[in-house]
């Protein structure tokens, strides 16, 4: 494939090529609505300071073949500062695709013209399923580099609609649904669906924003709407969604105020569940589980055919979506480190940490009294 490289250091300019990017990220199945434009644009605009935006673009011929939008930061790791490129969206998409489909060869010089522009000690993508051309890319940059290491970033629950939705779930499930479908009318709280597009999505945000800050989410600091530039962020993302069509948020209102919402996005027929959270008061409503039901029940009435976590907790995960998952997505994060003096001090340095890490688990693991030695049996 005879490919044209070119940099852009933005994905706003009026001249960017947004109908072939269209087109490409159409043309990739493990693409999300994280890789959509407007997603990508407001995470541009929400980058920090000392974070620069380089956009590698890939032609053959008139046809866009590559778009991989990389953030350059100096982060501090084992007491040092080195540079490390990260996809754009980093921390707040909660899954990508690298919209790529390039040839062996094409592969070979898109790392090429990466090392050239920016030189790193680290290049480290999260939140990218496996399989498909984006995992043959990155096994060829993988094997190119001085260490790697791809590891799971976690194990999404995903339920596949089907006809026996129409029934209720059996089992403890059953109980809790019943449990606070009752509690919800005895305080008249109602669930209510919204699809709202680029002009009401405002007033949306506003009100589930409020709910989140009061939760604990909100106390921590550790919501989407925590701070000024995730709040810019996510007004600025989900109004270009909105205004595709993109979001879904189903609410639980108590006397016409949100008292607990579930945000969504929905994209070819898959319901990313990527946000929600209630007030403390309303604690024991048990109204995410709730909503996470009202989501299947809309699912069947639209047609969708799946609902999906979007992300999780690597371990220990609580989302409700386990106690009706059919399937879970691999979620991998890839760490590739150059052959720069700094890439190569890096991944040795991140070796020897695995290890004793690894050796530290094992002798927490062991039995307590044990050193290594087989039990004598007992007389």
């Amino acid at each position: 494939m005879d490919c044209r490289f070119q940099w852009s250091s933005t994905l706003s300019a009026a001249d960017f090529p947004r109908e072939a990017y269209a087109r490409l990220s159409a043309q990739v199945p493990q693409a999300t609505p994280f890789n959509h434009l407007g997603w990508l644009q407001a995470a541009e605009h929400a980058l920090e300071p000392g974070q620069t935006l380089h956009v590698l673009l890939a032609w053959a011929g008139s046809e866009l073949r590559l778009c991989l939008p990389l953030v350059c930061a100096r982060e501090r790791r084992v007491g040092l500062r080195w540079t490390v490129l990260r996809h754009l969206g980093h921390p707040l998409s909660d899954r990508i695709a690298l919209l790529c489909r390039l040839d062996e060869e094409g592969r070979r010089q898109a790392r090429a013209a990466i090392h050239r522009r920016l030189p790193h000690a680290l290049l480290q993508l999260h939140e990218l399923t496996a399989g498909g051309e984006q995992e043959t890319l990155l096994e060829h940059w993988a094997a190119a580099s001085s260490t790697h290491e791809r590891r799971p970033s976690c194990r999404v629950p995903v339920h596949a609609i089907s006809e026996a939705d129409r029934r209720e779930p059996s089992g403890d499930l059953r109980y809790k649904l019943r449990r606070a479908r009752k509690r919800a009318a005895a305080c008249d709280a109602r669930v209510r669906r919204l699809t709202p597009d680029g002009e009401s999505i405002g007033a949306v945000l506003e009100a589930i924003a409020a709910v989140e800050q009061a939760s604990w989410k909100g106390e921590q600091g550790v919501g989407i709407f925590s701070g000024a530039r995730r709040r810019q962020w996510m007004h600025q993302a989900f109004s270009a969604l909105a205004g595709a069509g993109l979001v879904r948020v189903v609410l639980l209102e108590h006397q016409g105020r949100c008292i607990s919402y579930r945000l969504g996005l929905l994209e070819r027929g898959r319901l990313y569940d990527y946000n929600l959270a209630f007030l403390p008061e309303y604690a024991e409503l048990g109204s995410g589980r709730l909503l996470l039901d009202e989501w299947v029940r809309w699912g069947l009435e639209d047609g969708w055919q799946w609902i999906d976590a979007s992300r999780v907790s690597l371990q220990g995960s609580s989302h409700q979506l386990h106690e009706r998952l059919t399937g879970e997505v691999l979620q991998l994060r890839w760490s590739l480190y150059s052959w720069r003096p700094s890439g190569i001090a890096l991944g040795l340095a991140h070796r020897l940490w695995s290890r004793l890490k690894a050796r530290r688990s094992a002798i927490v693991a062991r039995p307590a009294g044990s050193n290594g030695e087989q039990p004598c049996p007992a007389e």
